[in-house]
């Protein structure tokens, strides 16, 4: 299956995302006579071959829907080898990155692959990433990810720890990524590796105290327009809310003649009829006038880290 370009239906060694309900997203391999059990009962692979993407497939108990895989989805259903970037900071990282198809981009570590996913999607046809991790394991998983979505010829997979070794890229990059514990060990080599008309830098974080060491390290080395920013989401739920009508005409008081206690009467038998008049417009007004309201949720999303951006020009 391949993440640069779309098709309409299943073949067998594609990867097909499994929508089950809601934040409950699977990654599937269609292989030729296996079963993939499921909560809705058995999923036969061969059943799949040649439905189109997006449609839904019954099972014994339920339904499922089958869906291409996009970056965004692969982000929410990749398996977890590390802790992961979501789809927020991913899009604040590639639009200050000035990403966009042939940048030339250098990423350490590679982790899970959540934002290279990304990465070479904007990048393509002419980009290249250049993606850098120290751990044995996860590298090889992530080089086997990278061919089996087909996007192989578009990134280059090193096994190295760049904090001690250095990128090794010599004015070869537009823009560099950092997500590592010692972001400033590695960020002269970083300036090493952007092209010499110059390029951007971004450093993601979790503590401050790693942001102000690396911003920092960044003015010692003459990056520029250093800005750090945090992306939180927020939710809301949106209700239907009955808006009251409001009558702003002028209301005219009864005339007072002859007996007190009766002109009193009348006037509270004309407040009363008013009263009920303005009722049934309420009424009236509530059904013909319906108004979505946008109301923070009760939950909110934890924070995430910080992303600290940089210029270098080195005309």
């Amino acid at each position: 299956m391949s993440f640069k370009e779309y098709k309409s239906t299943v073949e067998y060694g594609d990867t097909v995302l499994i929508y089950i309900g809601y934040n409950n997203i699977l990654p599937l391999i269609v292989k030729k006579g296996q079963t993939h059990q499921t909560k809705f009962g058995a999923l036969p692979h061969d059943t799949l071959i040649g439905k189109q993407y997006g449609s839904k497939i019954q099972c014994p108990k339920g339904w499922i829907i089958i869906l291409h895989p996009t970056p965004e989805f692969w982000t929410m259903c990749l398996p977890h080898r590390t802790q992961i970037l979501y789809s927020t900071d991913i899009s604040m990282i590639v639009f200050q990155l000035d990403l966009k198809p042939g940048s030339t981009v250098a990423e350490a570590g590679t982790g899970s692959g959540s934002l290279s996913h990304a990465i070479i999607r904007t990048i393509l046809p002419k980009g290249h990433l250049y993606t850098f991790e120290f751990h044995k394991e996860r590298y090889m998983k992530a080089s086997e990810e990278f061919i089996q979505h087909q996007i192989g010829d578009y990134v280059t997979v090193t096994h190295r720890d760049v904090c001690g070794e250095g990128f090794q890229l010599k004015n070869l990059v537009d823009a560099v990524f950092l997500d590592l514990p010692r972001p400033w060990e590695c960020i002269q080599s970083a300036k090493e590796a952007i092209k010499k008309e110059g390029g951007r830098l971004c450093s993601f974080s979790p503590c401050i105290e790693q942001v102000q060491k690396t911003c920092e390290e960044l003015t010692k080395l003459g990056f520029t327009d250093i800005t750090t920013m945090e992306c939180l989401v927020r939710n809301i739920n949106v209700q239907n809310a009955t808006l009251q009508n409001i009558t702003l005409e002028e209301q005219t008081a009864p005339s007072f003649t002859g007996d007190a206690n009766a002109e009193t009467d009348e006037f509270k038998s004309k407040k009363l009829k008013t009263e009920n008049a303005d009722v049934k417009t309420s009424k009236k007004s509530t059904d013909n006038y319906c108004f979505p309201a946008a109301m923070p949720a009760l939950t909110m999303p934890g924070h995430t880290g910080f992303l600290t951006f940089a210029s270098i020009y080195m005309h």
